[in-house]
């Protein structure tokens, strides 16, 4: 076990926060969650589809980001919990907080305060908009902000939220990375750290392409639905004879050469229109239209095991339960024999060693 030996105390919660806790959990470490006695915990705990029984206190949600953990319920502004806290910080590795600006200070649980506690101590802090700015951070809004909303959705219809809190798992991901540098820092030095990552910085470092097609190429990208802006055809959704969905991801113009092969036109691999990428850029409302209608006369999967022997990139367009069928997603499961399966933070192998076995999401116990 990687991380065998720590302790990390978690004081954030909804996503981004608990699902840093929950990698660590999955490296080995022990994670406690300290969780708001004032509000009865993780609000996530309250987060509850229709389907879903009013009672339970570990919904689908709360079970996304929080397998492996221990829960200790404390209210910090009760000197009696707040010494219990310290107690543990002077045993801990690392604290994950999901504050916003000024409330840990005023909580006194801030990284100034908890150093001098333990010196050694790794703080990992995320917040909305960084340090200056007070806005509490909700991923849709930040969805927003950067632009992510303004360029999903289809040409001409309003823009869309991604269907997963998309902002708060980047910010989680820069957060690992952030205390995982720190941990590297700490056995040279022996220093602990304040590891600072804002959702909105989080979020404009991955606009990627898009961004530089702004700042580079002087193009303000605009919404057009799956497809890539200089990539044809990739992302689009063709329908098939047997009523369903597949997507190519042509990168190349070799693949393409292959593409056309595979769908009994090697002709059009040869025309003037379709030949290179930066051609297909220019007719791309043609060709779409010339593949939709030779794709819609073919069956699925005959096509996929056609193109994959191919190496042409293509793949189906699954919903969450299909998801679940692929062996490398049946890989990605928890699974313990009191509680329904979950998903995995940890999504890489070091070496030889098996996963982690975690505990099931904790109940909330006042």
């Amino acid at each position: 076990m990687i991380c065998k030996d720590m302790l990390v105390l978690e004081l954030a919660s909804v996503l981004a926060g608990p699902s840093v806790g929950q990698f660590f959990a999955e490296l080995g470490a022990r994670v406690i969650k300290i969780e708001n006695a004032a509000t009865n915990g993780d609000v996530t705990r309250r987060w509850k589809l229709k389907s879903e029984p009013a009672n339970t206190d570990t919904p689908a949600y709360f079970c996304a980001a929080n397998w492996g953990k221990e829960s200790l319920p404390l209210n910090l502004s009760q000197n009696s919990d707040l010494e219990q806290l310290y107690s543990l910080v002077k045993q801990a590795d690392m604290v994950i907080a999901s504050y916003k600006p000024g409330d840990a200070e005023k909580l006194q649980v801030d990284y100034k305060t908890l150093q001098t506690i333990n010196p050694t101590l790794i703080y990992g802090h995320l917040t909305g908009y960084g340090p200056e700015d007070e806005r509490a951070g909700y991923d849709a809004v930040i969805q927003a902000e950067t632009g992510f909303m303004y360029l999903n959705g289809e040409s001409g219809g309003e823009p869309t939220k991604m269907p997963v809190a998309l902002m708060d798992l980047l910010a989680a991901h820069q957060l690992k990375e952030g205390l995982l540098v720190a941990l590297v820092q700490r056995e040279r030095t022996g220093q602990g750290q304040y590891v600072q990552v804002s959702l909105v910085q989080a979020a404009v470092s991955a606009l990627a392409n898009q961004a530089t097609n702004w700042l580079v190429a002087g193009q303000n990208p605009q919404r057009i639905g799956s497809e890539h802006p200089s990539i044809v055809p990739y992302g689009t959704v063709y329908n098939t004879r047997d009523n369903k969905q597949l997507v190519l991801a042509i990168g190349d113009d070799r693949q393409f050469e292959r593409l056309s092969k595979a769908l009994g036109t090697p002709e059009i691999a040869q025309d003037a229109k379709f030949k290179t990428n930066y051609s297909r850029v220019q007719h791309r409302q043609e060709l779409n239209e010339l593949l939709r209608q030779l794709i819609k006369n073919m069956d699925q999967d005959q096509l996929l095991q056609t193109l994959h022997k191919l190496h042409v990139p293509a793949g189906a367009v699954n919903s969450v339960a299909d998801v679940f069928e692929l062996p490398q997603a049946r890989q990605m499961l928890l699974k313990h024999a009191d509680t329904k399966p979950g998903v995995r933070q940890v999504a890489f192998r070091v070496g030889d060693e098996d996963p982690v076995q975690l505990t099931p999401p904790p109940a909330y116990k006042a």
